[in-house]
């Protein structure tokens, strides 16, 4: 059966995830705060550090970037996202559990997006999540239990997924 016959192997997008690394200046991470917000309609949250690495001068609990999660609208917003791109993508884009990410390098080439003289020149990275009917059995409370392996979303079937939206992959 292909995936048109069999609406249990639908696949469908879960969630996309941007985030925007500032690294210990905390003038980028009020910048990336405003251009997440600007980006998609919910409220960014600042990811923290959890270890301490000396080198780097990291200690627990510092910001060092910040992220959004979008759930609803997905699709439109990666038609968005995906055009800042040329509609294309790379075949290394791709993990082999069907999740794939990019990065724009400027978010003036997202539509919709005007320039802002406070942000400046900033990009930021998009991971898009893939699902399928199913694929609850992994989260639920009780009795979780891992995807079989047939039901698994490989690296083709994203890509297929993807070309279906209009998008070229090298």
């Amino acid at each position: 059966m292909n995936a048109t016959n069999n609406v249990m192997k639908n696949v469908r997008i879960e969630k996309i995830t941007l985030n925007v690394g500032a690294g210990k200046n905390e003038e980028l991470l009020k910048k990336g705060l405003k251009l997440l917000s600007k980006v998609t309609s919910n409220k960014p949250v600042e990811t923290r550090t959890k270890k301490r690495i000396p080198g780097w001068g990291l200690r627990p609990g510092l910001a060092i970037g910040c992220k959004v999660t979008v759930r609803k609208d997905c699709e439109q917003l990666l038609k968005r996202l995906v055009a800042a791109k040329d509609n294309t993508l790379e075949q290394s884009n791709f993990d082999n559990q069907g999740n794939f990410s990019f990065g724009i390098p400027e978010y003036i080439d997202i539509e919709g997006l005007e320039y802002d003289p406070e942000l400046r020149i900033m990009g930021l990275e998009a991971a898009v999540t893939l699902t399928r009917p199913g694929f609850r059995v992994k989260n639920r409370k009780i009795k979780a239990a891992s995807i079989g392996k047939h039901h698994q979303i490989s690296r083709e079937e994203a890509i297929s997924f993807v070309k279906q939206l209009g998008v070229e992959v090298h």
